[in-house]
């Protein structure tokens, strides 16, 4: 059977050159998640659009991933991996409702906070240090939130809200899936994903659950099967691209969401987000580099790198 963690074809060109095409199928896949979770919500609820995603997860797992299940069958790190994934289900919740409720590029551009709440959260909890550098991400992107949302420009849509405290719960997922990954494959960590988020989500789904139609199908198959991409290429993009090119990269999610807002759903085109996006982009972008050049330096003196 065929491993998740190794691409069934090989891309052309240099390690670069594959990362930035993964990096391209990853946005894709992004854009047509939060594209087929909008027309389901057309006639489903938001549970049950979590549960369905998840129910398409299984059937990709089990078409593709089958040699994962003895590692997942050891049942390494379980309070974790119900722990990660308790949060992680939320946070999905949350960022669906912005999806439905919000344009789209917005969606994307709150979606880039998510850096500030990994260092909060490793700060927290693995008592990680937190760089001058990253405080000044974290300023910096707390005034790109403010550019984005504009507090006092009118009411602020609370779905804007709900974005942000899903970055954040995607942000402690993340510490949570640094600690698994000692003791677990990324494999198997996406499969205890869809093992534990498609019970819950079905019991979820029971509190709003609404007639499927035959319609409905071909936007499940887009919003799963793109779920599980966007991750699978991302994660393959990051084994050849550096976090320093993946971040610039990775935010032209925000224009191309722009642009399937407009063009499918009408929606304007809106200059605050970008500027806000560019702000938040740019504060994470300069914490990267400033972190690339303190560790070259400290490689070059002889010190010991700390992981």
């Amino acid at each position: 059977m065929t491993d998740m963690s190794t691409p069934r074809f090989r891309l052309p060109g240099t390690s670069f050159t594959q990362g930035l095409i993964w990096m391209a199928f990853s946005m894709v896949a992004f854009i047509a998640m939060s594209v087929g979770s909008r027309e389901m919500a057309e006639t489903l609820s938001i549970q049950q659009i979590l549960f369905f995603r998840a129910l398409v997860g299984l059937g990709v797992i089990l078409a593709v991933g089958r040699s994962l299940l003895p590692e997942v069958r050891r049942m390494k790190a379980v309070p974790l991996h119900l722990a990660r994934n308790f949060v992680h289900f939320i946070a999905q919740y949350f960022w669906t409702i912005g999806v439905v409720m919000l344009p789209l590029a917005s969606v994307f551009a709150l979606e880039f906070t998510m850096p500030i709440w990994v260092t909060l959260f490793a700060w927290l909890l693995l008592r990680e240090k937190v760089s001058r550098s990253r405080l000044l991400a974290t300023a910096g992107g707390f005034i790109g939130v403010m550019v984005i949302v504009r507090p006092g420009a009118g009411m602020i849509d609370p779905a804007a809200g709900l974005v942000l405290l899903a970055a954040a719960g995607y942000g402690l997922s993340l510490i949570m899936v640094k600690r698994l990954t000692g003791q677990c494959s990324p494999g198997a960590i996406v499969v205890w994903m869809i093992l534990i988020q498609l019970p819950l989500g079905f019991l979820v789904s029971l509190t709003d659950w609404r007639p499927v139609s035959v319609s409905d199908a071909p936007w499940m198959l887009v919003a799963g099967v793109g779920a599980l991409s966007a991750h699978f290429c991302q994660a393959q993009a990051l084994k050849r691209l550096e976090a320093s090119v993946v971040i610039p990269v990775d935010f032209l999610r925000v224009p191309m969401a722009a642009v399937v807002g407009y063009y499918f759903y009408g929606e304007a085109i809106d200059l605050w987000v970008f500027l806000g996006g560019g702000i938040i982009l740019l504060s994470n972008f300069q914490a990267v580099l400033s972190e690339r050049r303190k560790t070259a330096l400290t490689a070059s003196s002889g010190d010991p790198l700390v992981p």
